[in-house]
């Protein structure tokens, strides 16, 4: 659960994962490489705006080529919210020029593998094949982007598909409880919805709909076609430019040009709560945020270590005992949870900081609210430089990890350009974050955590949850 969460927090959380298994434009020129133990990443930006951002790697047999598009759930109304989702969906069932069996039969006749996954600020399309199949590969993936049917009778087949799995997702306690938290953390905006939208809006979403979205978002200017392997780089350009040259450069008509321009409002974050009570659940599950820092924040590291210092805690794990936090150590002596997980998650403007709780200790929800947020307290005066050195190891391992194959890199590099415009080698990072000092942390907390309001989501056998006010109040209370 724990590792799950890191990695959510690094690289925005996703939803909806789908897949298979199974003229040119002028060249505005290259950006600077960066350069990674003899590999580089290397972009190019075609006149219309489209970026393509590789790394190659001359030794690899396979290829990760994908589309990152800057727009997710957060570019959607309440009246359309569950139609990036359901754009996934409809991705694989048909395009022009190719049916549902054609895109199959020739994904699977390469050995290749076709997914999609939406966020809320994302919708990425991505495929894995030999470097022989790129050039194929990224045919399917303009042909599906640019020239899917999207038939009606597929839209409403589909419709059936996503609310079982709107259903699924409800029995995930977590994942509920982290959408009731964006929900009060940032209520009556975008970013406070969720990714798969209202049981009505599933229903109730047209084909019209599906292609107003395309027309608004899937803009050359906000995608990025990436791609990590054996694939050089001017070969992915020149297969951009054979296949992306004729995508439009802005939204197709002044009105949804000016929603899309509403939709990068920055979301103004509401101290606040959400409670649902449900004593058939034999757990309380607790989650617990400040404003957070988004991906260009000159804290963004920081408010990383900061989460790492804080820690996770899982009772079932046979090193609980020794998970190094002084939180996790406070908590397994007095058994006051089964679980808790920290994390830090960024969005293009604004994030989320804060811990989610896992108890069924219901007579003690009291005392693990207080002394988690004793400890938030204590970041503000009282870091040591030995439990920095720690956090700071861990994150960059955790970071160095998560870059372990060709399709972990091509989303690191999707990733970082769309939302930051640059790459940020695993070398700067590592030095950036070697950097950070105990002064650092506890400055962060004192600006961040100390005495803001915060926003509360609770679900399960809450009962003995303290009240908001008294949460509040334990924000400025000494350790």
């Amino acid at each position: 659960m724990a590792s799950r969460r890191l990695a959510l927090s690094l690289s925005q959380g996703l939803r909806g994962r789908t897949g298979i298994n199974a003229v040119a434009p002028l060249r505005r020129g290259f950006a600077t490489p960066v350069v990674k133990n003899g590999v580089k990443t290397e972009s190019t930006t075609l006149s219309n705006g489209l970026t393509i951002a590789t790394e190659h790697s001359p030794w690899a047999q396979t290829s990760t080529v994908g589309v990152w598009i800057d727009a997710g759930s957060r570019a959607e109304t309440d009246k359309t919210n569950g139609t990036a989702h359901f754009l996934e969906h409809l991705a694989f069932k048909g395009t022009t020029s190719r049916s549902q069996h054609q895109l199959e039969l020739e994904i699977e006749n390469m050995g290749g593998h076709l997914n999609a996954y939406t966020s809320r600020e994302n919708t990425v399309y991505y495929a894995k094949a030999f470097n022989a199949d790129v050039p194929a590969t990224v045919n399917i993936l303009s042909d599906i982007l640019q020239n899917s049917k999207l038939e009606e009778s597929a839209v409403n087949r589909e419709r059936d598909v996503i609310l079982r799995e709107s259903e699924e997702v409800d029995k995930q306690l977590e994942e509920v409880v982290f959408d009731h938290l964006h929900a009060t953390a940032f209520q009556g905006q975008p970013l406070g919805r969720t990714i798969l939208g209202p049981a009505e809006n599933i229903l109730s979403i047209q084909r019209n709909d599906l292609v107003d979205y395309i027309k608004t978002n899937y803009t050359a200017d906000r995608m990025v076609l990436v791609g990590a392997g054996g694939v050089p780089h001017e070969q992915l350009v020149e297969l951009a430019e054979k296949h992306f040259s004729t995508l439009p450069t802005e939204p197709h008509s002044s009105s949804a040009a000016r929603i899309a321009a509403a939709q990068k409002t920055k979301p103004e974050f509401i101290g606040s709560e959400v409670r649902l009570r449900d004593d058939t659940i034999p757990t309380a599950n607790i989650a617990i945020a400040v404003e957070g820092v988004s991906w260009k924040d000159d804290d963004y590291f920081t408010a990383l270590v900061a989460q790492a210092i804080v820690g996770n805690y899982d009772r079932a794990m046979g090193n609980a005992p020794h998970m190094g936090s002084k939180l996790s150590g406070f908590v397994n002596k007095n058994n006051l949870a089964n679980s808790f997980m920290s994390f830090s998650t960024s969005y293009s403007d604004t994030g989320l900081w804060g811990i989610y709780l896992v108890t069924d200790q219901l007579t003690r929800i009291d005392d693990l609210v207080h002394f988690t947020l004793r400890e938030w307290s204590r970041l503000s005066f009282n870091v040591t430089e030995a439990e920095v050195e720690r956090a700071k190891a861990q994150l960059k391992a955790s970071i160095l990890l998560s870059l372990d194959g060709t399709t972990a890199v091509a989303e690191d590099i999707g990733r970082q350009i769309i939302t930051t415009g640059r790459r940020m080698g695993p070398e700067e990072i590592e030095r950036v974050v070697g950097a950070i000092t105990e002064k650092d942390v506890m400055s962060f907390a004192q600006r961040k955590l100390w005495d803001q309001d915060v926003a509360v989501s609770a679900v399960g056998s809450i009962e003995g949850l303290l009240d908001y006010n008294r949460i509040r109040n334990d924000m400025s209370r000494n350790a």
